[in-house]
This record gives structure tokens, sequence and C-alpha cells, in this order.
């Protein structure tokens, strides 16, 4: 009877030091030492390898909330909200028009309309620099920015890129409540971040949302040329566009500028510029008035699991080197087809889509040296290359126009990549450029030409590239020639659209 009261304790003993065991990683895990009151804690039954709470620093959920809270009242106010206004000529329906006059023509009446857009800014300078995206002000004829105070201030457009949709502005004012950037290369997928900006409407303006960075190295090739888009989840809505993604530190580590979305609104999925880029752009928008780019001068590959194993490389991860292109830094300096690229100058690439890679380069400035570590023939190397000038594609939009190119034309245009040939099934005898976001309100629409057409001609000059095209529509402007004609392949048909700008 003795030996199983013994035996009977002990096993007591054992369940409540479990139960206990359980209940201390709790509190420590959620930081309730504050809420419990307790400066010890006194824990029969535990043995001295699990030492007491009161030797462990713990963080309340308070103490972490009130660091949310400080980094958002200390960023909110560098936040500001766009308005921008584009007055544009609507024809108004004669109804006598479909009948005839039996006086002569009646003139078709014309009616100005004032479209209004909602975005965000962020203030990155004292004297009145501030980022946001260049769709929030593409086209616009007046910009007015709204400050945290609620002063509205009229700004004056510095430069814009549509390639990585970057666009900087500047208002005359003093002594602003300017972010401080970050290095978004240290934004880690887990981390957490404040998405800040005016989603919806004006009323709703300085909203503050909380989420992790969910995924790096984002390409939203509908969008823009070139991305490395963070992703998140922190809620990003329309009218968030330009807005500010800022790390626990209270940096601002990336431009808010797309979503991902099924019903318009906010499903989890946002994107933002990284600010490492962003930058970039507007330092050379401010400095040159242009975006100039890296050019290496190779059609890219992404080098998966399965191409590695083709190629007998078991772990290898990177870009393939499809084709150097003649006179180009990557021929100059001794790149080869099939070569891998493994790391840029000292960082490996890992899973690496062609896109990133073309992101990657395009960051850097021509003169440029990199170090590519390359894997030929299944040795490693590493090929030192300074890399050339990327010609512009667009030309930089620059004091306010009333109209960019694409504005004229009622859609743009993207590079026809190794990836879009794959799924498009177009061979590599067709040379041309990927229509996309054609307006259906545009004469090009109303004259068939249609998202995912590709462009090989613009009147009876053939077409490889988006700077070529643009070169021969900036004749016709400069020419004032207003009809386009347009030389499609459409699923492995050609057809001819010619269309009068807008």
């Amino acid at each position: 009877m003795e030996l199983q009261i013994k035996n009977t304790l002990l096993k007591m003993k054992s369940n409540i030091k479990n139960i206990l065991g359980v209940a201390t990683a709790i509190l420590v895990l959620l930081g309730l030492n504050a809420a419990t009151n307790f400066s010890t804690l006194n824990l029969p039954f535990l043995d001295t390898e699990i030492r007491p709470a009161e030797e462990k620093k713990l963080i309340s959920l308070k103490d972490f909330n009130d660091a949310i809270v400080d980094i958002a009242e200390k960023t909110n106010p560098a936040v500001v909200t766009v308005n921008t206004e584009k007055t544009q000529e609507v024809q108004l329906m004669n109804p006598f028009s479909f009948f005839g006059d039996p006086r002569g023509q009646i003139e078709p009446e014309t009616q100005e309309r004032t479209q209004k857009g909602l975005g965000s800014g962020v203030i990155v300078s004292e004297d009145g620099l501030i980022i946001t995206n260049n769709h929030v002000i593409a086209g616009a004829d007046k910009i007015k920015i709204r400050l945290y105070n609620g002063d509205e201030i009229e700004a004056e457009l510095i430069g814009a890129d549509p390639q990585t949709d970057i666009a900087v502005l500047k208002i005359d004012a003093k002594n602003l409540p300017a972010v401080t950037l970050g290095n978004s290369d240290e934004a880690k997928v887990g981390s957490f971040v404040l998405a800040i900006g005016s989603p919806l409407s004006e009323t709703l303006a300085h909203t503050v949302s909380f989420g992790i960075v969910s995924a790096r190295g984002r390409s939203l090739n509908s969008l823009t040329t070139y991305g490395d888009y963070i992703q998140t989840d922190a809620a990003i809505n329309p009218g968030n566009s330009g807005g500010a993604l800022i790390d626990m530190d209270g940096k601002l580590i990336g431009i808010n500028s797309a979503i991902a979305s099924r019903s318009g609104g906010n499903d989890g999925i946002g994107f933002a510029i990284p600010i490492n880029l962003a930058k970039r752009i507007m330092d050379d928008l401010i400095d040159d008035g242009e975006v100039s780019r890296g050019y290496l001068g190779i059609y890219p590959s992404e080098v998966d699991q399965v191409m590695a194993k083709a190629l007998g490389l078991n772990d290898v991860r990177g870009i393939l080197v499809v084709e150097v292109e003649k006179d180009t830094p990557a021929e100059k300096y001794g790149l080869k087809d099939k070569d891998i690229i493994v790391s840029i100058n000292g960082k490996k690439l890992g899973d690496t889509s062609s896109e990133s890679f073309r992101t990657k380069i395009a960051a850097f400035k021509p003169g440029d040296t990199l170090l590519l570590g390359v894997i030929r023939d299944e040795k490693e190397m590493e090929i030192s290359i300074v890399l050339g000038t990327l010609p512009n594609i667009n030309k930089v939009i620059k004091d306010t126009p009333s109209k960019s190119l694409d504005e004229e034309l009622g859609f743009s245009v993207t590079e026809l990549t190794n990836n879009i040939r794959r799924q498009m099934d177009l061979g590599n005898d067709i040379q041309g450029i990927l229509v996309k976001n054609v307006r259906q309100s545009s004469k090009a629409y109303e004259r068939g030409l249609r998202n995912g057409d590709v462009i090989t001609a613009v009147g009876r000059t053939n077409v490889g590239n988006t700077e070529e095209f643009y070169e021969v529509i900036q004749k016709n402007l400069d020419s004032n020639r207003k009809a386009i004609l347009l030389t499609v392949e459409r699923q492995n048909f050609k057809l001819f659209i010619a269309f009068e700008l807008n």
C-alpha cells in the first residue's frame, strides 16, 4: 500500500512538472509576466535544469504594441495624398448626325471634362522631394499634394520612369517631416512591415496597416519592364499606390505600387518597389533628367532544377546564357553561349527568373564593373565585365506634359522575352514587341489592337525592340503624321491595323 501511494505521488509530480513546464513556456512566449504581476515563479517539483522565469528577459505584448504605435506616429506625417487632374475633350453625340443635315454637315460638339485621380506619396527630403508611382501622375495636367496637417500645395513633376513606375515630385516647402530611407536588401521574408497611404478615398488618408514581407524578387511584367518587387500581406488597396512600406526600424524600404486581386480590393497580396531601386531612379531623374541603365547584352534563361539536371549539374541555380549579342559588353569581355551565371559580385543568384536578372543588371549604372561567377563546361570561373549603356526605351516624362507617348497611342509595349515566346509558342524568326494595357477607349482598340498582339513593324519599318518602336512613333509625331500602320502577329496570323493617334 505504501509503495502504491509513493508511485502515485511520483506520477502526480511528473504530470504537474510537465503542465507547469508548458505553462512557463507559454508565459515566456507571450510575455505575460507583466500581466501576471509575478516577479518570480515558484514552481514545485521542477528540477534544476529549468531556469526560473526571473532569469529570462521577457518582452510583453504591450511593449511590442507600443513600438508599432511609435513607428506609425513618427512615419505617418511623411506620407502624403496625391491628387491629380487631367482635362480631356469628349465628343458629344449629335442626334441629327445619323440622318444628315440638308444645310450641310453638322460639326460634332465637344466638351471638356476633368478626370480626377488619387494616390499616395512619400516625403524623402525636408525641402519637399516626394517619391510616388508613375501611374499615379501619368498624363496629369495638375498635381496637388495634401500634407498630414491638411495643407495643400501644388507639385512640380521633376521626372518619371514608366519602366520602373517611379516618379519624383517637388513641392515648395521647408522643414517637412521626411522619412529615413532604409536598405531594402535587408528586408527578409517574414519581417514585420507597415503600409501607409490613402486607400480608396481622401477621407481614409494616412491609413496604417500591418503585415509581413511575404516574398522577395517578384516580377510584374504586365505592369513594368523592370521590377524586383517586395510582396507583402499588409493591406494595400487602390489609392495606396505611391505610399510607404516601413520596416520595424521606422525606415522606408518600399514604395507600394500594385495588388493581385480577384475582387479588385485587398486580398493580402500587395507589391512594393524596393527603396534601393526607387532611390537609384530618383537620383538619376534629379541629376540627369533621365534614367541610365547598365547593359550586358545577353538573352538569359532561368536555370531551374530540371534544366540543371539536363546540363549535368546537380544543385546549380542561376541564369543560362542562351545567346550573346554581337558588339555588346558580354561579347567584348568573353561571355559565351551556354555559360551559367551563378553570382554577381560574389552574391549568389539562387532561383532567379530571367526578368529578375535583367532588373538586377539594369539597376547598375553604365561603366560599373561586375564580377560574374560563371560555370562553363562544368568548371567554375570569374569574368569581370564593364557594363554598357542600355538605350532609353521610353523617354523620361518631364515638365508635366499633357500626354506621354503611351497616352497618345492608347497602349504600351514591352520586350518580347524568351519566356513570353515560349508561352505564346512564337518562333525565334518573329522579331517584335508585345502589346499590353490597351485602353478600350483608344482608337487603337477600336481598330482591333488587343493585349498580347506582337507588333513586328510600324509603317514600312521593322521593329525588333521597344526602343526602335518608340523612335519610329516619335518620327511620325515630329513630321505631324497622325495615322499609324502596324503589322501585327496574332496566333500565327499576320494582320495590318491602322489607326490615328489620340
